[in-house]
């Protein structure tokens, strides 16, 4: 997946939704579009949840990040949000945070498949909880 999670932050009360973001990464070698993703959220062993769609959406040209906030811009009441020198901010438009704990993850597919995945560890150092490894069969 060319779209790569690279920190995520949990909001810290949860109604300061403003505070909740994410660093999200092109990797690939083309731009990608974000226009109609489903922003979905599950808890651990639960089936995940549609949040919202991104629209209109931004694209990412290749190499570049994003910050993506949680909330609404300019509601005093979310908090403020944070700002990232040389670094465009996305607004989610969320009334509640999605992060609900360690475990949670968050995923921003379209047609059912997943274009960036990301599960949150509160206790990790940029927030993401390392990968978990594929048995193979013998």
């Amino acid at each position: 997946m060319p779209l790569v999670f690279e920190e995520i932050h949990a909001a810290p009360d949860k109604k300061r939704v403003n505070q909740e973001w994410f660093i999200l990464a092109n990797t690939g070698a083309s731009p990608v579009s974000t226009a109609g993703l489903q922003v979905i959220v599950s808890a651990p062993g639960k089936r995940g949840s549609v949040m919202g769609q991104i629209d209109p959406g931004f694209l990412l040209q290749p190499g570049e990040r994003i910050l993506i906030v949680s909330g609404v811009p300019g509601k005093v009441s979310q908090g403020d949000p944070p700002a990232r020198e040389g670094m465009r901010t996305y607004h989610l438009f969320q009334r509640e945070g999605l992060l609900h704990g360690s475990g949670t993850t968050l995923r921003f597919a379209m047609n059912q498949v997943d274009i960036a995945r990301v599960t949150f560890d509160r206790e990790a150092p940029l927030g993401i909880a390392p990968a978990k490894q594929k048995l193979e069969a013998d």
